[in-house]
């Protein structure tokens, strides 16, 4: 197994881990509007829903860029 190989797999998983991220956010929505909350009980659920969004999509970037660099210097 090769550096880039390595880079690779890495970079799948935090992809992986970044949609994972990214799929509890919208169940976390889901359910926070089925609980039909006031606006400040929702706003509070939301602010940590963004932030955990933000490194979510972040995360997932930088793993696709991880892929595509391993792939584009190991062959």
């Amino acid at each position: 197994m090769t550096i880039f190989d390595l880079l690779i797999w890495c970079g799948a998983a935090l992809t992986l881990a970044g949609l994972s991220g990214i799929f509890w956010c919208i169940w976390t929505v889901q359910r926070a509007r089925r609980a039909r909350l006031d606006e400040a009980a929702f706003r509070v659920r939301m602010q940590r829903v963004v932030t955990v969004n933000m490194a979510a999509l972040v995360a997932s970037v930088l793993g696709l860029m991880a892929v595509v660099i391993g792939i584009m210097l190991g062959s």
